[in-house]
């Protein structure tokens, strides 16, 4: 008996308890005006725009024009990382998410909610909005 619990807490031991869903591809935002392509980005995960879906003000050629941070205003948003030093925490992934039309960050929490779907929250303190992208086709 004493055999057999010491092989049961051994396989418990070794299973992961909840691991978090992969959540590298390409993913259409809430709000339909990009596609972020998610990737591995050397010790972390991070999403990049890929493609604008609907043209910015300034067209493709757009700068991050609302960025605090007056020497980073000059830079494209195209290929620019929106979600940073992401890191996977149990079920979830959590890091940073760039917004570029307030020029502000926040700490963000991701999950996959199925094959086609992803939950971003982005978090100030105890408060949280989420969206919901959809993987692009």
């Amino acid at each position: 008996m004493k055999h057999l619990l010491a092989v049961a807490a051994l396989v418990l031991a070794a299973t992961p308890l909840a691991a978090a869903e992969p959540i590298e591809g390409r993913w259409v935002t809430a709000e339909k005006d990009a596609i972020v392509q998610i990737s591995d980005c050397g010790r972390s995960i991070c999403g990049r725009i890929a493609k604008f879906l609907v043209t910015p003000p300034q067209g493709a050629d757009q700068r991050d024009v609302n960025n605090r941070d007056a020497a980073k205003r000059s830079r494209k948003l195209l290929g620019m990382a929106i979600l940073t030093g992401f890191t996977e925490d149990e079920d979830s992934w959590r890091g940073e998410i760039y917004d570029p039309n307030n020029g502000k960050t926040y700490r963000s929490i991701v999950r996959r909610r199925g094959p086609d779907r992803l939950e971003v929250k982005g978090c100030i303190g105890p408060f949280c909005q989420t969206q919901v992208w959809q993987r692009a086709r």
